[in-house]
């Protein structure tokens, strides 16, 4: 199995790789105020998907930030009632959703 997954990094390898060798020529990227960039194809290509993965993990980490808080905010409420106080108690859940042999 090692070995099958080793060659399918090598192949994906020498696929990027040629691609990289074919898109070799250089383009000019033009920003505001007459700036410009003359850059390779491939390289813009690699700076925007690197830009994207970037984006990506910020809205995850963000969200997973925000679960994590959540979760500790529940636990320190369950932890609350089950030391005595029953007055803010969340139901138990049950509903079509769930099977009654629990």
């Amino acid at each position: 199995m090692r070995a099958l997954i080793w060659i399918f990094r090598l192949f994906l390898f020498l696929l990027l790789f040629g691609f990289a060798v074919k898109n070799d020529e250089v383009v000019v990227l033009r920003f505001f105020f007459g700036v410009q960039w003359h850059m390779p194809l491939v390289l813009v290509i690699l700076l925007f998907v690197v830009l994207g993965v970037l984006i990506g993990v910020t809205a995850t980490v963000v969200t997973l930030y925000r679960q994590h808080r959540e979760i500790g905010h529940l636990r320190e409420r369950q932890g609350g009632l089950a030391s005595g106080d029953k007055s803010n108690s969340l139901p138990i859940s049950h509903g079509a959703d769930l099977p009654e042999s629990y």
